[in-house]
């Protein structure tokens, strides 16, 4: 039992609602199909929880491999404003390169076991999208594509942990695929991306340094970055309104503009942190749960934690409202 929560504290698991959230939504939604299956739909965000912890492990290992997390502890010492602890299971001896590709590997293994049950019930259209998936997330950070390292990792956790997740989520559990589904997975997949995105913002210099172009990078200059991030942050509701209007999304959908204002909040914290770094700001009711903030405080990352913690309340809302509206409509 130690081994496994050793494993699963070192997969990030403060990640899993980025993946898991929009499984449940899409689970929520297929639950009103005729052929809706409780089993494949729960075996459906297994594998969902086990591939997104395979994805992360395997990020870690071909970031080590690198030295990228070595780069940033050099970064930090030199007093850039990057955050550190990444691998340092591994830095510190806890446990080997070779035992870290082993567990990614078997997580791996599990997911696809998971994914050829499903196949075996629904046909192989799973089969394609767990495909797209796999090749996108091992490529994400592994050689030789590099993928977040060229400008494209934003993009690639959104679409993955959007669209292509709730969309093999639906259709695993129902069996079928519909528009609102469409309407609904690509402004969720959008508000993941955000998440990725802020943080990419947030760390802008050490990557730089490290030669890791993330689309900040890749932006380089802050109206610029912040010009995307108004892209990223807002045309999700446009989407949802549009879904609305054409008879996509039921009335009740309007809920789901219920998140706007963190959105807008969000925004003007990250327009004030390119105007002025040191301004801190404090924890909210309308920002959703920040835990253990006065740990985050003591150790000075408050500036990066409350527009991380934002950025991923912000998806948790919609999920969450989205999730209720699918009980009530």
């Amino acid at each position: 039992m130690s081994f496994c929560r050793f494993w699963f504290k070192n997969s990030r698991p403060h990640a899993l609602p980025q993946s898991v959230l929009p499984a449940l939504f899409a689970v929520c939604l297929a639950a009103n199909q005729t052929d809706f299956s409780i089993f494949l739909a729960f075996l459906a965000v297994m594998g969902v929880i086990v591939g997104n912890m395979s994805a992360n492990l395997f990020d870690d290992y071909f970031d080590y491999k690198a030295h990228h997390a070595h780069y940033r502890n050099t970064l930090n010492r030199e007093g850039f404003r990057a955050r550190i602890g990444k691998c340092v299971y591994l830095t510190s001896g806890k446990a080997t390169v070779g035992q870290l590709l082993g567990v990614s590997l078997a997580l791996m293994a599990v997911t696809f076991l998971i994914g050829g049950i499903v196949f075996y019930f629904r046909g192989v259209l799973i089969l394609y999208i767990a495909a797209i998936a796999t090749v996108l997330i091992f490529f994400y950070s592994g050689p030789p594509l590099r993928l977040s390292y060229h400008g494209l990792g934003e993009v690639v956790i959104g679409v993955v942990f959007g669209p292509l997740n709730m969309i093999g989520t639906y259709y695993a559990a129902c069996g079928t695929i519909d528009q609102t589904l469409v309407f609904i997975s690509i402004p969720v997949g959008l508000l993941v991306m955000n998440i990725i995105y802020v943080h990419s913002m947030l760390d802008v210099v050490a990557d730089k340094k490290t030669g890791k172009h993330t689309l900040a990078v890749f932006l380089d200059r802050p109206p610029a970055m912040l010009a995307v991030l108004f892209f990223i942050l807002f045309f999700p509701f446009l989407i949802i309104a549009y879904g609305i209007w054409n008879g996509s999304l039921s009335v009740s959908h309007v809920a789901l503009i219920l998140a706007l204002p963190m959105a807008g909040g969000l925004f003007h914290m990250m327009a004030v942190f390119y105007k002025n770094p040191e301004q801190k700001f404090e924890p909210k009711p309308w920002m959703g749960f920040m835990r253990g903030w006065q740990q985050v405080e003591t150790i000075g990352t408050g500036w990066f934690m409350i527009r991380w913690f934002l950025a991923r309340n912000l998806l948790v809302s919609v999920c969450l409202i989205g999730i209720v509206l699918s009980f009530i409509r």
